[in-house]
C-alpha cells in the first residue's frame, strides 16, 4: 500500500509545474517587462543601472496615466511601452535589433480585457512607438494587424510620429549583428554602404545566447476593474527579413481577458506561437481555476520547458495580483501598486 501511495505522488509531482520561484504580489495595477535581457554574467554596473533606471522610468509614466481622469488601464500599458520603446537599452523603438540584412523591423500588440478589442503592427521600419500604431489599428481600423507597408501608410495617414529608418540605428546592437555574420555577409553590407565595425571579434556571442531577448510589455489594471496587455519589440539580432514573432500575435505574445487575466511575454518567440502561450495561460486560471501564479508556471516552466522553449511572462489576473514566470536566469521586470509604490528586479526572485 505504501508503494502504492509512493507511486501516485511520483505520478502527481511529474507533471506539476515546477516551484514557484516567486509569489504573487498583490494589489498592483501596472506590472512591466524589458525582457530576458544579458546574462548575468555579461551585466555591467553601468548596464544595470541604465536598466533599472527605464523600468522605473515606464513605471512612473504608466502610473501616472492611471491617475488622470477616465484613465484606462490601456492607457497605463501604453504610457509604459512608449517609454520604453523610447530607450535604447531595450530591444524595442529606438533600442530594435537589426535583421540579417541590417534593417530595423518592429513589432507590437494591445489589447483590452473588457471587450477583447486588439490591435497589432508588424514589420514597420519607420513609425516611431509601435505600441502607439497598434493601438491606433485597434480604435481607428476594422482591423487587428497590418503588416510592413501598409502598416506604415495607415500610421502616417493617422499622423502618428514617422520617422527615418536611421532613427532606430544604436551601436551596440549593430556590433550584436556584425559579430553574428561571417566575414563575407559583412563585406556585403559594407556594399551597401553600411557600417561593418572592422576588427570586431567574430566570436564572442553564440547564436543561441538570449541576448535579444529584451522585449518590453505591459499589463495594467484601471479603476472600473479593466485588464490591457501590451507587448513591443524589435525581434531577434540577425532574423531573416519578414520573420515576424509572438510579440504582436494576440493569444502568443500578449492577451488581455476581463474574467482571467492580462499577459505579456518575452522569448524565443516561434515557440510562444506553437503553444500560444499568452492565452493558455489565461484558459488554465478561466477554465481550470488555477491562481495566476499556478498558471503562468504550468505554461512557462512546465509545457514550454519541454517543449525546448525558452522564455517568461507576466501575468495579472482581475483581483490586482501581480506575477513573474520565467525558465531562464533572469527577468527585466517591474510593478507599482495601487498606493504608488513601486519594485524593479532583474535577477532577484
Amino acid at each position: 500500500m505504501r508503494r502504492f501511495l509512493v507511486g501516485c505522488l511520483l505520478m502527481l509531482t511529474s507533471h506539476a509545474p515546477a516551484s514557484a520561484q516567486e509569489p504573487a504580489v498583490p494589489n498592483v495595477v501596472l506590472g512591466i517587462h524589458g525582457g530576458v535581457g544579458v546574462l548575468k554574467k555579461e551585466m555591467t554596473p553601468e548596464l544595470e543601472k541604465q536598466i533599472r533606471a527605464g523600468l522605473d522610468a515606464a513605471l512612473k509614466a504608466g502610473y501616472a496615466a492611471l491617475q488622470k481622469p477616465n484613465a484606462t488601464s490601456l492607457d497605463a500599458v501604453e504610457a509604459a511601452i512608449r517609454v520604453l520603446e523610447d530607450d535604447p537599452s531595450f530591444n524595442a523603438g529606438r533600442g530594435a535589433v537589426f535583421t540579417h540584412e541590417g534593417k530595423n523591423e518592429l513589432d507590437a500588440s494591445i489589447m483590452e480585457g473588457q471587450n477583447r478589442k486588439a490591435g497589432a503592427v508588424a514589420g514597420v521600419t519607420t513609425v516611431k512607438n509601435p505600441i502607439t500604431a497598434a493601438r491606433a489599428v485597434m480604435e481607428k481600423s476594422k482591423h487587428v494587424m497590418m503588416v510592413s507597408r501598409g502598416a506604415e501608410k495607415f500610421a502616417q495617414d493617422i499622423q502618428l510620429e514617422i520617422v527615418d529608418p536611421s532613427y532606430f540605428w544604436t551601436e551596440h546592437r549593430w556590433k550584436d549583428l556584425l559579430e553574428r555574420l561571417t566575414p563575407q555577409e559583412r563585406e556585403a553590407l559594407e556594399k551597401k554602404g553600411q557600417k561593418t565595425g572592422a576588427g570586431l571579434s567574430p566570436a564572442r556571442l553564440r547564436l543561441d545566447e538570449p541576448r535579444e531577448w529584451s522585449t518590453v510589455g505591459a499589463v495594467a489594471i484601471d479603476r472600473q476593474g479593466n485588464l490591457a496587455a501590451g507587448t513591443s519589440t524589435g525581434g531577434m539580432t540577425n532574423k531573416r527579413f519578414g520573420r515576424i514573432g509572438d510579440s504582436p500575435v494576440i493569444g502568443a505574445g500578449t492577451y488581455a481577458d476581463n474574467a482571467s487575466g492580462a499577459v505579456s511575454c518575452t522569448g524565443h518567440g516561434e515557440y510562444f506561437i506553437r503553444y500560444t502561450v499568452a492565452r493558455d495561460i489565461t484558459l488554465l486560471m478561466e477554465y481550470k481555476g488555477l491562481s495566476v501564479k499556478d498558471a503562468a508556471d504550468t505554461v512557462i516552466r512546465d509545457k514550454l520547458e519541454k517543449a525546448g522553449g525558452e522564455g517568461a511572462a507576466i501575468v495579472l489576473d482581475r483581483k490586482g495580483n501581480f506575477v513573474t514566470s520565467r525558465n531562464t536566469e533572469g527577468l527585466y521586470r517591474g510593478y507599482v501598486t495601487a498606493d504608488g509604490q513601486r519594485s524593479v528586479l532583474l535577477f532577484e526572485k
